[in-house]
């Protein structure tokens, strides 16, 4: 099986559907109908994704994603009945990986699941069988290739680990979100190149979401405040007005 989901929502045509999708992809999915329910069925089976309606009763999306963050960088999808840019803001603000504003495919929300989880480690066990070694591509229990370990990448001040998703900023560990983690890797792997925002949130979220790119700058900003000792004057990752963001690796701030 490929991970272990809860969806939360109060309206069951919704859980129902989106249910019937991820379970023929492999996945477990639990249901909850209000906010505390979400929250119990996340500590009793250890869910790698939840999905969050913003408006339910007892606990809302916002109470049981900023109760989660506390201890916690499980991936969080976020769903709302209104699109409207505050709401996109908020959630994405307290840590939200990815908003989908209903009416939505279910067939979309599969693949933003996919992606999600592919990017955190979470895959079907034939991907995490035995049999890749450190210096080269090896095979897993079922005989297929497993790709070389990526190798890590260092700067002055930073370390970036692919494989083990794991940074170190200025000697300290640092903890980011699926998204986060990402968006740095992504620049980080073509020092000095400048990304539009409309290129990150491509490549990092898989869609247009309609235009609007304003989660690359929520996110940029979170990014900043987790891995710069001054995030108003950023050491790693520079604005280029206008346009978009770069790495700088000289890291000057």
């Amino acid at each position: 099986m490929a991970g272990t989901i809860v969806i939360a929502d109060d309206e069951s045509n919704i859980t129902d559907v989106c249910r019937r999708y991820l379970e023929r992809e492999g996945y477990v999915v639990r249901i909850a109908h209000d906010g505390a329910e979400a929250l119990r069925l996340w500590e009793e089976c250890g869910a790698d994704l939840l999905v969050l309606d913003l408006m339910m009763p007892r606990l809302d999306g916002w109470q049981v994603c900023e109760t989660v963050r506390q201890t916690s960088d499980v991936p969080v999808i976020m769903l709302t009945a209104r699109g409207e840019e505050p709401d996109r803001l908020l959630g994405l603000t307290m840590g939200a990986d990815d908003y989908m504003t209903k009416p939505f495919s279910p067939r979309e929300l599969v693949l933003r699941v996919k992606n999600i989880l592919r990017r955190a480690g979470v895959a079907a066990p034939a991907v995490h069988a035995a049999g890749a070694s450190s210096s080269g591509a090896g095979k897993n229990g079922n005989g297929a290739p497993v790709p070389p370990a990526a190798a890590a990448i260092h700067y002055d001040g930073l370390a970036i680990y692919p494989d083990e998703r794991r940074v170190v900023a200025g000697g300290a560990e640092t903890e980011l979100t699926v998204k986060e983690f990402d968006l740095l890797l992504t620049l980080a792997e073509y020092p000095g190149r400048v990304f539009s925002r409309s290129q990150l949130l491509s490549r990092i979220w898989d869609t247009e979401f309609d235009g609007d790119t304003t989660t690359v700058t929520v996110h940029i900003r979170r990014l900043r405040e987790k891995m710069e000792q001054t995030p108003s004057e950023p050491r790693w990752i520079k604005t280029v007005w206008g346009i978009g963001y770069k790495f700088d690796a000289k890291g000057q701030p």
